[in-house]
């Protein structure tokens, strides 16, 4: 792998780390307590990180994410990891019948209710719903939907099983016990690379790259992880690679669509 390629995240890291430092800073100065709970402040230092980077992250997935999501969403969406609410602009409103946000970063819930609410979603229409959990909290995500069991049409996840604890079991529960038999996955993950030199590489950036993104880590062969759940309509879907995306990349990203029998 080419040390230019290698140290790209360089840079990155930098600029998260002097956008999300000093507001941090700042908010533990004018509420010392802070101090005493280390989950806020990774929050917030997210939260930050994540308004300098939200938008141009969802513009390197546009095109992607325009032919994932965009023809495929229907029904009770749930959308692990929310964020800001990006994933809202790819449904088609004929289709969704309510948008689920899972987000356990309550610091982003203004700007996501806002994404939503200009997307034609809300919570007083009953088109909207946002949850302050992790994806691996089954059984509060579970208490807020419909009785039906399991409840969602489709599961969404986007940049986000490269951050959730247990990301293994997690994932085999939510297909499990929340997505409905006839729902879809539907998934745009960076995962780790075939390749051993890139291994390599993501494996030694991973420690610093997990405390200053939100715990995102480099390595995970999420889309391993969801196939190997089992129990998928042949023929339907797939998993696929980034168009125009070599694999000589610390980001190396597989897409796709999966729809539980």
């Amino acid at each position: 792998m080419r040390l230019d390629t290698a140290f790209g995240v360089v840079t990155d890291l930098r600029l998260g780390l002097v956008g999300g430092l000093w507001p941090t800073i700042l908010a533990i100065w004018h509420a010392p307590s802070l101090l005493f709970r280390p989950l806020e402040i990774s929050w917030i230092f997210m939260s930050h990180v994540w308004d300098l980077y939200g938008n141009s992250v969802d513009e390197a997935g546009r095109g992607v994410k325009k032919e994932l999501i965009t023809p495929h969403a229907y029904g009770v969406v749930l959308d692990l990891g929310a964020g800001h609410g990006h994933t809202v602009n790819y449904l088609d409103h004929s289709r969704v019948t309510k948008y689920v946000a899972v987000e356990p970063n309550v610091h982003m819930h203004a700007e996501l209710r806002r994404t939503a609410s200009a997307a034609g979603y809300s919570e007083d229409a009953g088109t909207l719903l946002i949850l302050p959990c992790g994806a691996e909290n089954i059984s509060t995500i579970l208490s807020y939907l419909p009785a039906a069991h399991p409840p969602v049409d489709t599961l969404i996840s986007v940049l986000t099983i490269c951050s959730i604890p247990s990301p293994q079991s997690t994932v085999s529960a939510l297909i499990t016990e929340v997505l409905r038999p006839g729902g879809q996955i539907l998934f745009y993950e960076h995962v780790l690379s075939e390749r051993k030199d890139v291994v390599w590489w993501q494996r030694f950036w991973d420690p610093l790259w997990v405390i200053v993104f939100g715990g995102c880590h480099l390595d995970r062969p999420s889309h391993r992880w969801i196939e190997d759940v089992g129990g998928w309509v042949q023929g339907e879907g797939g998993i696929w690679g980034k168009e125009g995306e070599t694999e000589e990349h610390l980001f190396w990203h597989r897409v796709g669509r999966l729809v539980k029998a």
